[in-house]
């Protein structure tokens, strides 16, 4: 193992909670772009320096340390959600920087990152995306927050830092460790999970169209209510999902919009999101069509007007056999009997880096399973144990 030292990354990790520290538990507001944000990646590149790395900033904001020549690359995101815990992206930036460190130490060439907007104010894995070539930057600049603000805008504010782009193919692979944001690894008493694939992703919206009417006046048999549409479909895809789906397989409808919205109006349209996440792409292929069937068979049934947007698809990413090979003999080394292997159901940077790399990941309990919350938190002894398996495997990589 890399000589890692526990003590110099729990500082660092918790000093980087202090920018844009909530003021409740260890939470913190960090968003891309904004003030604590861009203070933290200053920071961060001054760490970066100081381990002997050479900063670079690239035009969206991720702040790389490089070592010299071919190296791995190990990191995360240090923006946080509105509402962010201190541990969601910012353990594996210090991860990093830490193994940077101890790499430099021991002769093994490790880079280390924080890719910028990884959280969505302006897209999913905005920066890792555009570096990765998924977008190219002037569709980024495009892309506008809730306010309005534009990517281009927020960016605009890091421009005294920016060196220019950086080369992907200095690098031999992508290794990030990430807090689970799930229930798995704290309710089984495990330390760690080694990751097998990132699950795909379809999302769209859908709207039904009745008729908008009184809701005193208006006999039930003669409504054509888009929400009870809604609830209908619902019921219908849970019960054919059954013989599809695996305990794995999520689906959710976060958000609904119900138009007039009052008390007294028989609702007369009804705009839902559909999203849905497998690690199997022939099994999202087989939900969609679950999902397009049944919200056809209720609009004929329900006298409704059905329309569908544009469908985001995300493919599942595998990870790298050999990398994720030295993850698994590491923690068995380091936590015999105590990590498991297990698939993300959450997007990470990694997604975005697999077109142009080796990627794999880590991932160490999160206490109850909270994430994107204030109340977001992970034992310092998984934390520390998570690094130890981290510099274990890389040696091994070496």
């Amino acid at each position: 193992m890399i000589p890692v030292n526990p003590d110099r990354f729990l500082a660092d990790l918790h000093h980087l909670r202090s920018f844009g520290a909530a003021g409740v538990g260890k939470g913190v507001i960090r968003p891309a772009y904004s003030a604590p944000d861009i203070a933290a990646r200053k920071w961060l590149a001054e760490q970066y320096a100081g381990a002997g790395l050479e900063v670079a900033v690239d035009p969206c904001g991720s702040v790389f340390g490089l070592a010299p020549g071919k190296s791995l690359l190990v990191g995360s995101h240090s923006d946080s959600q509105p509402e962010g815990g201190w541990l969601d992206g910012a353990l594996g930036v210090i991860c990093g920087l830490e193994l940077a460190r101890a790499g430099a130490e021991a002769g093994v060439p490790i880079s280390a990152v924080s890719f910028q907007d990884e959280e969505g104010r302006f897209g999913v894995t905005t920066g890792s995306r555009v570096w990765a070539g998924h977008s190219t930057l002037e569709e980024a600049d495009a892309l506008v927050d809730s306010t309005g603000v534009s990517f281009a805008e927020a960016r605009a504010a890091m421009a005294d830092m920016v060196t220019g782009p950086v080369d992907p193919s200095r690098f031999t692979g992508f290794l990030e460790c990430h807090i689970e944001q799930g229930p798995w690894l704290d309710e089984a008493g495990e330390a760690a999970g080694v990751v097998s694939d990132i699950v795909g992703i379809r999302d769209m919206r859908m709207t039904f169209e009745g008729e908008q009417n009184h809701a005193g006046t208006t006999p039930m048999h003669r409504r054509r209510d888009a929400l009870q549409a809604m609830l209908r479909f619902q019921s219908l895809i849970a019960e054919r999902f059954r013989n599809v789906v695996t305990p794995q397989t999520v689906w959710t409808t976060g958000h609904v919009e119900v138009h007039p919205g009052s008390h007294s109006i028989v609702p007369g349209r009804c705009s839902f999101s559909m999203q849905w996440r497998d690690g199997d792409s022939d099994r999202l292929a087989r939900m969609e069509e679950i999902i397009r069937t049944a919200a056809d068979e209720v609009a004929a049934e329900t006298g409704m007007i059905l329309t569908t947007s544009a469908m985001l698809g995300l493919e599942p990413v595998p990870m790298d056999p050999t990398i994720r090979a030295a993850l698994e003999a590491a923690a068995e080394a380091q936590l015999p009997g105590r990590w498991r292997r297990m698939q993300s159901g959450a997007l990470h940077d990694a997604t975005s880096l697999a077109k142009l790399m080796p990627v794999a990941m880590l991932f160490v309990p999160s206490i109850n399973g909270i994430s994107h919350a204030f109340a977001e938190d992970t034992d310092e002894a998984d934390l520390v144990a998570g690094l130890k398996v981290l510099a274990e495997a890389v040696e091994r990589l070496a």
